[in-house]
């Protein structure tokens, strides 16, 4: 069973604050599901090969092209502020 000191100090990490009822009750769940998790160690995996995929499907990937745009200049001329042919939009991060 998992201690109350425990699940302070899991509490402290997470910074939430827990009440003496909620500390108990979270004792007693995690107690539970841990002792749950432990079936899973009387598994016999051994040959079991890992599961990285379960939809079969595969990463489609194309090789990036320039393609050459009839409306480029058009396209420049109509963005706000333009810095060497390219839209300048105002950074996100402080200086």
């Amino acid at each position: 069973m998992i201690t109350i000191e425990e699940v302070k100090k899991i509490a402290k990490l997470a910074r939430i604050k827990l009440t003496e009822t909620e500390e108990k009750r979270h004792a007693e769940t995690i107690s539970v599901v841990l002792d749950y998790m432990k079936i899973l160690d009387e598994v016999n995996i051994e040959g079991v090969e890992p599961t990285y995929q379960v939809t079969g499907l595969d990463n489609v990937v194309r090789e990036d092209t320039v393609k050459d745009c009839k409306f480029r200049e058009k396209l420049i001329e109509q963005m706000p502020d333009v810095e060497y042919d390219r839209l300048k939009v105002p950074g996100i991060f402080g200086n």
